[in-house]
C-alpha cells in the first residue's frame, strides 16, 4: 500500500508511519502535496562479505612505480 502524508501529520503520526513502512508499506512524506521523501526501512541483514573475488594479487603489485609511470598518474 502506498501512503502520502503532509509535513505535519508525518510529524504526529511519526511511529505509526515507520512501522508501516517496516510491515512493507511505501510512505511518502509531502510538503503541501508535493512528494519530497520516502520512509523506508534498513535492511542490516545483507551484510558485505569480504573477500568475494576469486584470484590474488601478485607480490610484484604492491612494488614502487617506475619513476615515468608514477608521473603518469600524478596530477
Amino acid at each position: 500500500m502506498t501512503i502520502t502524508v503532509n509535513i505535519q501529520e508525518a510529524k504526529t503520526q511519526l511511529s505509526k508511519l515507520l512501522t508501516r513502512a517496516m510491515q512493507g508499506d511505501k510512505v511518502f512524506i509531502a510538503n503541501r502535496g508535493v512528494p519530497v521523501a520516502k520512509l523506508e526501512p534498513i535492511r542490516l541483514d545483507k551484510k558485505r562479505k569480504l573477500g568475494f573475488v576469486k584470484g590474488s594479487l601478485p607480490d610484484s603489485f604492491f612494488d614502487t612505480l617506475p619513476e615515468e609511470e608514477f608521473d603518469a598518474w600524478s596530477l
